[in-house]
């Protein structure tokens, strides 16, 4: 079944871009990201030598699956579209590692691991949407396929450099649990190089992101 559905581009308008939760930096930037949400607990810090490339290291911990990924990610910009009042991206966002069994039935095995997916966004001063996918490859101890979507709008349309707020619905799918579907309202505020998002789903279970892009 397939799951339905974190530098101004342009003077005056991408007064986001500075700490947007995007995979790729301006060239020479580093960007850290911390992410909680009801599956895992994230870290993913990257490096981009280009407008379009960055790489890092992607750390994850699985809570019900009980096991730890650690793996080299890299991430392509694939398309850009820049217009006068909006900008749109295609990304490419893969890594190769190694998962680490925490407990249950794997505790203590390893075993090489691998992930890909596409991760699409679209917005302007006042509305964003984006999806997302991704099949992860984990040997013996896993194998999966997720994807999610949000929408989200700006209450108000603040001037650079001003603290900047975003509402937002994230919508997830994973076919291998019960509750395959996860609803999040959540709000998301940046300022500067700084991005934090806090949500809780329809399972009661808590969303906290922050991204750092210096």
């Amino acid at each position: 079944m397939i799951r339905i559905f974190t530098t101004l581009i342009v003077a005056g308008f991408m007064i986001t871009a500075t700490a947007e939760a995007r995979p790729v930096s301006y060239p020479d930037g580093w960007t850290g990201m911390f992410q909680n949400n009801g599956d895992r607990n994230s870290a993913h810090i990257h490096y981009s030598p280009t407008a379009k490339t960055s790489i890092g290291y992607k750390y994850e911990h699985w809570r019900d699956k009980e096991y730890d990924l650690h793996a080299v990610q890299m991430n392509n910009l694939l398309k850009r579209w820049n217009k006068p009042n909006s900008q749109a991206n295609i990304y490419l966002k893969s890594g190769l590692g190694v998962v680490d069994g925490k407990g249950g039935d794997f505790l203590d095995e390893s075993d090489v691991a691998g992930f890909t997916g596409i991760a699409t966004d679209w917005e302007d001063r006042r509305y964003f949407v984006s999806y997302e996918n991704r099949y992860t490859y984990a040997g013996d101890l896993d194998d999966f396929y997720q994807q999610s979507a949000r929408v989200g709008i700006a209450p108000y349309v603040g001037d650079y450099g001003d603290l900047h707020t975003w509402l937002m619905v994230e919508v997830e799918h994973n076919p291998e649990v019960d509750d395959n579907f996860t609803v999040t309202p959540l709000v998301r505020l940046f300022k500067d190089t700084h991005l934090v998002e806090a949500g809780m789903s329809n399972h009661g279970e808590v969303l906290f992101n922050y991204i750092y892009r210096y």
